[in-house]
């Protein structure tokens, strides 16, 4: 099972980027997929999920109404559009398959790293 996570950068507050998470290793579409982060001397936590057919997305309260998780199984990815970027938002982002608000394997990526700084 390997996950790689890109599109990470630095933006302003306000701004929006785009992340991208590549799958390989398992039946992508037989599983939920989801986004967790971790800032700075802190623990990871989950951020957005998205059930295996796509019709169910589902956010920490923290992002809802900014961020837009999607999916494309036929090309095993999935992707977090973040918009109204907030410091706060500052963190390493990674993706796995998901259960619920739980990740399913041990494997990470290496994430992609998210700042947002005036």
């Amino acid at each position: 099972v390997q996950f790689v996570e890109s599109g990470g950068g630095m933006v302003q507050p306000g701004g929006s980027l785009r992340l991208s998470c590549t799958a390989s290793g398992f039946t992508f579409s037989d599983y939920g997929m989801g986004w967790f982060r971790q800032a700075p001397g802190k623990g990871r936590h989950f951020v957005a999920g998205i059930n295996w057919s796509g019709s169910n997305p589902y956010y920490s309260d923290s992002v809802k109404g900014r961020f837009t998780i999607s999916r494309d199984n036929d090309n095993m990815t999935a992707h977090l559009q973040m918009d109204s970027l907030e410091p706060e938002d500052t963190a390493v982002y990674f993706c796995n398959a998901v259960a619920g608000h739980s990740f399913f394997f041990d494997s990470w990526g290496r994430g992609t790293q998210v700042t947002v700084s005036p």
